[in-house]
């Protein structure tokens, strides 16, 4: 770690972003990681690491080690001093608790970067912190579809964007987190260091372009507002089986309910049964994943819980009266591609650039 803060600070004159990582408790390792190690591999040639082009430090007290959800613990590298020095904060969040998002430090920490015109970036949870500094108002803000309703019931102030990889208002990012983190962190670079920098990171990450912020979340999405909390505790356990699907004996067990009570509740709440409402959160996933991505519908199918693509097609017709193919040709989808294009070709144009025009709010970019 020290010979890659001592790399960074003799290429301080070649310096062209500098990223502040506040992670808070029980942070999503995945986001943090993506984000970083995009960084990481636009800052120097090769896979060497050092923090030329690109800096980065983890911000915190050095003393207390903050825990990931899934356990890992990383110190912050050094306290949080003047936010000035950093050209972004990106504040990282994961599970939430029942108590405030941020300490009493990290909420005055990001409103003094606020009076010093630093801009904000939420991962994951992150915005959660950023509304409570007060920080968010009046602005969109990204949120993941599994936590769109956490963010409705606190702060139903905010005008919440479940629908999109991540949102640029003004100098606040916020980003619905997962890969989608790398998608975010290549726009960065590419508004700094340049698109050739962004391409490199992300095909040495073998992600094959990045994704625009406007990009739609694969999500289950729920329309109608589950009041009872056994209904929506099982419709959580049926998002987290699309691909293994859950019988209806199966979820009652799980909640410690009968299988009559589970289905009393469904059919007052939602009109149908929990078997038919799996049914339909699967195949409207399947929906998004025909007329979005270029997969195969024999894959989909499978992804979606189907045993096979003819019950699979056959299902999707009945529901939304045109096939998965019609469905693809009418949204105007690509075509399933059959192979990778090689990456020898200096002229292979294999990128499709994440810049959007620059928001009000935002400095351009420095060299």
């Amino acid at each position: 770690m020290n010979e890659v803060r001592a790399a960074g600070a003799a290429g301080q004159t070649s310096v062209h972003l500098k990223v502040g990582f506040i992670l808070l408790p029980h942070f999503t390792l995945l986001p943090f990681a993506a984000f970083v190690d995009c960084l990481r591999l636009a800052a120097d040639e090769g896979d060497s690491s050092r923090q030329i082009h690109v800096r980065w430090s983890v911000l915190g007290d050095p003393g207390h080690p903050v825990r990931a959800s899934c356990g890992v613990e990383l110190p912050p590298w050094e306290p949080f001093g003047d936010p000035a020095r950093f050209d972004y904060l990106v504040v990282v969040g994961g599970l939430l608790s029942p108590g405030p998002p941020a300490d009493a430090s990290t909420v005055a920490y990001l409103r003094a970067a606020d009076a010093r015109g630093v801009p904000l970036i939420g991962l994951c949870t992150g915005p959660f912190a950023l509304i409570q500094a007060g920080l968010m108002n009046g602005r969109r803000c990204c949120v993941s579809w599994y936590h769109y309703r956490d963010l409705v019931e606190r702060f139903p102030e905010v005008t919440p964007v479940a629908d999109q990889l991540f949102v640029v208002d003004g100098n606040r990012i916020t980003c619905a987190g997962g890969v989608a983190a790398a998608d975010l962190a290549a726009w960065l670079i590419e508004r700094h260091c340049g698109r050739a920098w962004a391409q490199k990171s992300l095909h040495i990450m073998l992600i094959d372009r990045a994704r625009r912020g406007t990009t739609s979340q694969p999500q289950p999405a729920l329309a109608e507002q589950v009041r009872d909390n056994r209904v929506r505790r099982a419709v959580l356990l049926i998002e987290q089986h699309l691909t293994e699907p859950l019988d209806s004996a199966e979820l009652a067990r799980r909640l410690n309910l009968s299988k009559r009570q589970l289905e009393r509740g469904f059919r007052h709440e939602l009109g149908m049964s929990p078997q038919q409402f799996s049914r339909q959160l699967r195949l409207r996933y399947g929906l998004w994943l025909t007329t979005h991505t270029d997969r195969p519908i024999t894959e989909i199918g499978a992804e979606c819980g189907f045993a096979d693509t003819a019950h699979f097609s056959r299902q999707f017709k009945a529901l939304f009266r045109e096939s998965p193919s019609q469905a693809r040709s009418r949204h105007g989808a690509p075509e399933p591609t059959r192979t990778r294009p090689a990456l020898a070709s200096p002229d292979a144009d294999l990128f499709e650039s994440a810049v959007a025009p620059v928001e009000p709010g935002l400095a351009p970019p420095t060299r």
